[in-house]
């Protein structure tokens, strides 16, 4: 697909709402699946030091 501006690539021929707003929930699961993979880690090695279960 051919663009003649910005404004047009944006707006994606009247799709650009649900193309950009799929983008935005994408790399906000993403992100908040990345902090909690981190945060359960932490916690996981926080209860094998303490000898308990995580």
């Amino acid at each position: 697909m051919h663009w003649n501006s910005f404004e047009d690539f944006v707006h994606m021929g009247g799709y650009g709402l649900y193309v950009w707003g799929s983008y935005g929930v994408t790399l906000v699961v993403m992100l908040a699946e990345a902090v909690l993979v981190v945060r359960r880690r932490r916690r996981a090695f926080e209860a094998l030091r303490s000898g308990g279960r995580p």
